[in-house]
């Protein structure tokens, strides 16, 4: 799993999921990329998952780039105990993922490979999802301008 190698604070507040990605909303390395619709945390497992989707699809085949980081602790008390005595220990780490963050990278295969790819990796995310190309004009996520071509995958595990 992804986490941290060492981190000025072990706990961290909570934080609020309000707006735009500010960065990573372009793609940097690959030709398709699977960009957020909706803001979540993602863990190092779900990462690791759609990680390993993309892999197994690929066959070894192109190169991943992941271009999210779960550097944030959430914190988690031990079952049945009493509230208070201070905040629990950290239990897991996440990745904050605002509406229109690049979250894979996909370069090196064919466009056909490469959307069937991420749309295995959005079944293991928790929020919708959509392709996007260089081919594709780089659209904001809420803009006027978004070409009706897109196509938004996975919808969340409700």
């Amino acid at each position: 799993m992804l986490q941290p190698k060492r981190v000025k604070h072990r706990k961290v507040h909570r934080g609020n999921r309000r707006g735009q990605a500010q960065a990573g909303a372009v793609l940097a390395f690959g030709e398709f990329g699977l960009q957020a619709l909706e803001a979540a945390w993602i863990t190092s497992r779900q990462i690791e998952a759609a990680r390993r989707a993309i892999v197994h699809h690929l066959k070894r085949g192109g190169k991943i780039w992941i271009r999210i980081f779960p550097d944030k602790s959430v914190t988690a008390k031990p079952a049945e105990t009493r509230m208070g005595s201070g905040k629990g220990a950290p239990d897991h780490w996440v990745a904050v993922v605002r509406p229109g963050r690049i979250m894979f990278e996909v370069g090196g295969v064919r466009e056909e490979l490469a959307r069937e790819a991420l749309r295995l990796a959005s079944h293991k995310l928790p929020i919708a999802t959509r392709f996007t190309s260089r081919v594709e004009e780089a659209t904001p996520v809420g803009g006027e301008t978004q070409t009706p071509a897109v196509e938004v995958i996975g919808g969340g595990g409700e």
